[in-house]
């Protein structure tokens, strides 16, 4: 009887792993444990206290993921810690392989950067604007030569405007990101 993986199995790979809401840094422990190789992004979270004292949490800068790196034979090490859910599957139901590169460089980058989580926004989505002069007006986001693009309608003229604004002032609708509005106290 052959074996069910092939050598490509063997060697470790960088994949997404689902795991439990607030569970990233009790999964980053027991990979650690495991001697698991993972990466946990993590941003600065200012907060401010009911009794008006000042902390900075360190958060997630994925809700709900972090990255493993490991042989595909091997991802019951993974899947069988406490607060796993999955890994992200890809084509076929097997787990999607995350470029070596990105990985790389999001791990030796990322941290000279300040950081924070933001909705994901795709081409056609409907978006509020958050600040600056249009802010309350809704529009559709679009992608105009790799820029991001708002494009408004003025529907009584019906007539559109497309304008470029970035995406950290766009919030989209039917969810509630109360990061995006910048307001960290609670």
């Amino acid at each position: 009887m052959g074996s069910m993986y092939g050598l490509a199995d063997l060697i470790p790979r960088w994949v997404a792993v689902r795991v439990a809401p607030c569970h990233e840094k009790r999964v980053s422990l027991h990979l650690t444990q495991r001697s698991v190789e993972h990466y946990l992004p993590l941003y600065d979270l200012p907060r401010k206290w009911r009794d008006g004292s000042k902390v900075v949490l360190e958060m997630p800068l994925f809700p709900g993921y972090l990255f493993a790196c490991i042989p595909l034979q091997e991802r019951v090490r993974v899947l069988e810690v406490r607060g796993v859910h999955s890994i992200v599957a890809g084509v076929g139901g097997k787990p999607a392989i995350l470029p070596d590169r990105e990985m790389s460089l999001l791990r030796q980058g990322l941290h000279f950067y300040r950081r924070e989580p933001h909705p994901w926004l795709c081409s056609g989505q409907s978006v509020r604007i958050l600040r600056g002069p249009l802010a309350g007006l809704e529009g559709i986001v679009a992608r105009v030569k790799g820029q991001m693009r708002v494009v408004l309608t003025l529907e009584l003229i019906m007539r559109s405007i497309a304008i470029e604004i970035d995406a950290e002032d766009l919030m989209p609708l039917g969810e509630s990101w109360p990061l995006a509005s910048g307001n960290a106290a609670s």
